[in-house]
């Protein structure tokens, strides 16, 4: 390090610009400023020192060995894809951008492993294990940009959920950059292994803020057969959240079971004409990907019917059910078009209590007279409410940001969560402490000072 006296900012980019190779270092104003947050409202972002792009573990640890000798603060970046604020910069940060660190390192079908490099991209990923005959399953809705850094720093989950779970259960070991520099290592290659504190479940979802992921080691599983999709519509919710419990209480593991609400689907079909059924409360999509799926889906269509669907239309074909899906997978950027700015809520709640959860949603609605469309990963109760406002409107940022609240106010009187895979980030952080209590939060604290003492790795955010 240079003990040469100047202004703080050139002595930091000295330093950096010692152990990095000169593309890696960046300080313009403009290209900094771009990276400066994240794909959520509401939240505030600071003006970064330099983004660094680090492409190895010893580039990364350089990086944080500088950050602690100048006790900067660092902020860990992916793609940027996520809704909580968490990716977003602080004052006068270094922003670690994980991007270049995109290598699929090893596929080893034998073992059902993916050893990879935190930046790459979830849907390469994807593809890269499929001509292995293997699928990795967490499928985020962004699966075409986001990273499997991100996917890990925020606990992310996706449209499979309910058969095959999320991130968290993929993630064997984690190789993780300390805020000192030091490289830990967690985890395990094996399928199984319960040696030690189970510090590779601490990282996932912990956006950053203990510790920054340089390497994954990831559990695949055999490719599914190809899913076949119903779909169902209901005159109102309730009875779409009755055929939701019915499925899941009928012993049924779908490989889907998304809701959308009237909302969402006139959101869809005005952004992509998709023909969807306007005059329906809810639309139900249900997939299979068993070997008879045409016989699961026939079970589940009376399930439906006897709770009240008005209409059941099953997909013959793989194409038909990916034009389905394609409207599901539309939701969130069709809704956005409505008034060109959304909060996307992440409540979770039991599937028993999801037909409140949407009743209470369109009272927020009425009540502050806004646009809210609900899509759901229905069968493990997660629930997306969107919230569609005028940004340039102070008056209704102001109604958009209250209803949020509500929502997530709500959520946790239902029994649920304020976050099932979006993350905390800045966008939650004063409802984690309602959600954690005084002991939750004091040992998460707790950790967080174990971890990082200085408490330079993304300050601000979670806790």
């Amino acid at each position: 390090m240079t003990d040469q006296p100047c202004d703080p900012q050139t002595a930091l980019l000295a330093d950096l610009r010692s152990g990095l190779p000169a593309s890696a270092v960046v300080d313009d104003p403009e290209v900094v400023a771009s990276y400066a947050h994240d794909m959520a409202s509401f939240c505030a972002a600071g003006r970064a020192a330099v983004v660094v792009l680090p492409r190895t573990v010893e580039e990364v640890q350089h990086v944080m060995r500088t950050a602690t000798a100048h006790r900067v603060p660092v902020v860990p970046q992916g793609a940027r894809s996520g809704l909580s604020g968490a990716a977003n910069a602080v004052e006068g940060c270094v922003v670690v951008s994980l991007v270049k660190m995109d290598r699929i390192v090893e596929i080893d079908p034998v073992e059902r492993i993916a050893v990879v490099e935190p930046g790459v991209i979830n849907a390469v990923l994807s593809r890269a294990v499929a001509e292995h005959g293997l699928n990795y399953p967490p499928d985020p809705s962004s699966w075409e940009m986001c990273t499997i850094g991100g996917n890990i720093g925020t606990g992310s989950g996706g449209l499979c959920c309910v058969k095959y779970g999320v991130t968290a259960e993929y993630v064997l070991g984690l190789d993780v950059v300390l805020a000192d520099g030091r490289l830990l290592r967690t985890g395990r290659r094996t399928a199984k292994g319960v040696a030690g504190y189970d510090l590779t479940r601490l990282f996932v979802g912990s956006e950053g803020s203990l510790g920054i992921v340089v390497g994954a080691v990831l559990a695949l599983r055999p490719a599914p057969a190809p899913q076949l999709v119903l779909a169902a519509e209901f005159g109102t919710t309730a009875a779409a959240c009755g055929a939701v419990r019915a499925i899941m209480a009928g012993g049924h593991t779908p490989s889907l079971l998304e809701l959308m609400d009237r909302t969402t689907v006139r959101a869809v079909n005005a952004h992509a004409r998709m023909g969807l059924p306007e005059s329906t409360a809810a639309l139900l999509l249900c997939a299979f990907d068993t070997p008879e799926p045409a016989a699961d889906l026939a079970a589940v269509a009376a399930l439906c019917r006897a709770a009240g669907a008005s209409e059941v239309v099953p997909a013959e074909t793989a194409a038909e059910s990916e034009l389905l899906l394609a409207a599901r997978r539309l939701s969130l950027v069709a809704l956005e078009a409505v008034k060109g700015t959304t909060m996307i809520d992440d409540v979770c709640v039991p599937r028993s209590r999801l037909a409140e959860l949407l009743e209470g949603v369109e009272r927020i609605a009425e009540k502050h007279e806004l646009t809210i469309g609900v899509c759901a990963h229905a069968g493990d109760g997660n629930t997306h409410p969107t919230v569609c406002f005028d940004a340039t409107d102070e008056d209704e940022s102001r109604r958009a940001r209250a209803s949020f609240d509500e929502i997530m106010a709500l959520g946790l009187a239902l029994g649920g969560t304020i976050t099932g895979e979006h993350g905390v980030g800045l966008l939650k952080k004063e409802w984690l402490a309602r959600e954690l209590g005084e002991t939750g939060l004091e040992v998460q604290r707790a950790l967080k000072a174990t971890l990082d003492p200085l408490g330079i790795l993304n300050p601000g955010k979670v806790l």
